[in-house]
């Protein structure tokens, strides 16, 4: 799951609050007249695993903002955490992770489904039964072909290039190259997914898979009504089943959610939504730290990328009692490395990557994101959050925190290139964090004689466009990736399947997976998807990590946690398992 940065702003009408946001303009109100009373007193750490300030109470508008568009509001082409997050506001998968605080939050919940999933055929079939009076924003009542038109839709990844392939890997006799808006009867697909009545659908699978729920929850699942399906323009107004429906959309602003008045909160029992807000705005291509300042000022309600405020900002905090006493420090099942591009040469030489870990300064890779209150510096790809994961440190990161130089010469020897080489490193332009982490390789690599040359990119295009491209990334010589992964869900599978399973990659482009092609953790994958013992699958995750590692695919920085700030706009805030940050799907606003 990729990661993004985000805020809120609100308005006396939409335009005008997300014109002021993005101009970085005059304080705005939350509005409304709900609330939680008389805000609780705030304390560091208070809504980590726990609710701060609860509240029932409905009204006021919830404000957030992000430096840059992120990659889509489509549910079916999404692979941002804060995207999945969010949107459980406007969509509802299959099922979907608890709003709830702490461990609760990470336990998968029947959402659009009546109850989880049905095995049968050694878990190769999945039946699930749809709750009967859920309607999309227009009156119409979802049925099961509209969970399958939407998955059907999300196999096209020439169209819809940003979401996981799990259901391209797994379902069965999917043809290459599948599109819905060439087969719009969904012929080709009569093996691997059924639809026997309106409320009962079927997927058949290629191979067993006893955590098929984890997909059900993708968004991937939620509804679509196929009359109402615009391809790569359907981001612009998804079909709401959700508590919220889109009022606007603008791509280069934001957009404005506000109540759906065909949304039951009695088909929807068990997710834990409480849709407190009477509308939540979002707006784009604000200034990183006029966000961490806005936050501050309560001009803001929240930080929507979840990932944290600033390195300068983590100081300040830290540094005021007051301003400490509203942050959160949130751990996360989430990696911030890089990735090398075998495509690229002189990166497909393992030993000119093993140079690369070498002469790597672990202490500034950690530095980038603020020290140790953004996370631990990494020694391998598994954070220690994922179920079984072991910690190694094959390369003396720990030892050599600021990088070994003569172990770094004599790895460039080996590869023939004892005089160093040149190659390009990615990273995301709105990301500071991503460009620190850039420029501090781009130091201790020289001096080994390794040049690298930081090339900045969009956000929105960042995998779709460029660093994510084969063809693009090799032909530009982008021989790095700056780069950040979020569990799917905390198992070896959910963590490391997207990243480094060479055949997720496609040459159309959003690839998760940047360039990591090794035959021997393919073989593992199959291995460990094969294996029903937990331990034994679980220690199989392990060697699929340590085989990436013994063939330096990837330059590990931080095992990340993010400092949050938390206004004294909010009610009933709090971070849970499930989601890594604060829950979008529950949070309120406190009453002034």
């Amino acid at each position: 799951m990729r990661w993004n940065r985000i805020t809120t702003a609100t308005a006396v009408s939409a335009a005008v609050a997300l014109s002021l946001v993005a101009c970085g303009g005059p304080k705005a109100s939350s509005g409304g007249s709900g609330g939680s009373g008389d805000s609780a007193k705030p304390e560091y750490n208070a809504a980590v695993g726990k609710v701060f300030n609860p509240s029932d109470k409905k009204g006021g508008t919830l404000r957030m903002a992000i430096t840059e568009k992120y990659d889509s509001t489509d549910p079916g082409d999404t692979y941002y955490g804060l995207s999945w997050n969010l949107l459980r506001n406007y969509a509802r998968p299959l099922m979907t992770f608890k709003a709830a605080p702490g461990k609760e939050g990470g336990k998968l919940v029947p959402d659009l489904a009546e109850a989880a999933g049905v095995p049968s055929d050694d878990a190769k079939t999945w039946t699930y039964k749809i709750r009967k009076g859920v309607k999309f924003e227009d009156g119409t009542e979802v049925t099961s072909k509209d969970v399958k038109y939407a998955v059907a839709r999300s196999l096209d990844k020439d169209t819809l290039k940003n979401g996981p392939t799990y259901f391209n890997d797994f379902l069965l006799d999917v043809p290459k190259g599948y599109s819905v808006y060439k087969d719009k009867s969904m012929a080709q697909l009569a093996k691997a997914i059924e639809t026997p009545d309106d409320n009962t659908i079927v997927f058949h699978l290629n191979k067993s898979f006893a955590g098929f729920d984890y997909f059900a929850q993708l968004s991937e699942t939620a509804p679509v009504p196929q009359a109402k399906d615009t391809g790569a323009q359907y981001q612009l107004h998804p079909v709401s089943t959700g508590p919220y429906k889109f009022k606007s959309n603008d791509a280069n602003k934001g957009f404005v959610l506000v109540r759906n008045d065909q949304y039951d909160p009695k088909t929807d029992p068990d997710s834990g939504r409480k849709a407190l807000p009477d509308e939540i705005d979002v707006a784009y291509n604000v200034n990183g730290p006029d966000i961490d300042n806005r936050l501050q000022a309560g001009d803001l309600d929240v930080d929507l990328a979840g990932t944290g405020v600033l390195a300068e900002t983590q100081a300040k905090i830290l540094g005021n009692a007051d301003l400490k006493a509203h942050a959160d420090n949130v751990p996360a099942t989430r990696l911030n490395f890089t990735v090398f591009n075998s495509d690229v040469k002189p990166l497909d030489n393992v030993n000119c990557r093993k140079a690369i870990l070498y002469a790597a300064d672990h202490e500034g890779y950690q530095r980038a994101y603020g020290g140790s209150v953004g996370g631990d510096i990494a020694t391998n790809l598994m954070p220690p959050t994922v179920a079984g994961a072991e910690s190694f440190d094959d390369y003396g990161f720990l030892q050599d925190k600021n990088g070994n130089a003569d172990k770094a010469k004599a790895a460039l020897k080996d590869c023939g290139m004892p005089a160093g080489f040149s190659t390009n490193i990615g990273y995301r332009a709105d990301r500071p964090k991503e460009k620190a982490v850039a420029e501090s390789l781009q130091q201790s690599l020289a001096k080994v004689g390794i040049k690298l040359t930081p090339k900045g990119f969009p956000t929105g295009d960042y995998t779709k466009l460029y660093v994510g491209k084969p063809d693009y990334a090799k032909k530009n010589g982008i021989g790095m990736s700056v780069y950040s992964w979020g569990a799917d869900w905390p198992d070896g599978f959910g963590f490391l399947s997207q990243i480094v399973d060479s055949r997720v990659i496609r040459a159309a482009g959003g690839n998760t997976n940047l360039g990591i092609k090794i035959p021997e953790v393919d073989a593992l994958i199959d291995q460990a998807l094969k294996t029903t013992d937990d331990a034994a699958r679980n220690k199989l995750w392990v060697d699929v990590d340590k085989k990436v590692m013994e063939q330096a695919g990837v330059l590990p920085g931080v095992w990340a946690k993010g400092l949050l700030y938390r206004p004294d706009t909010l009610a009933n805030v709090f971070t849970n398992d499930g989601q890594n940050m604060y829950d979008y799907a529950a949070i309120g606003l406190a009453q002034k």
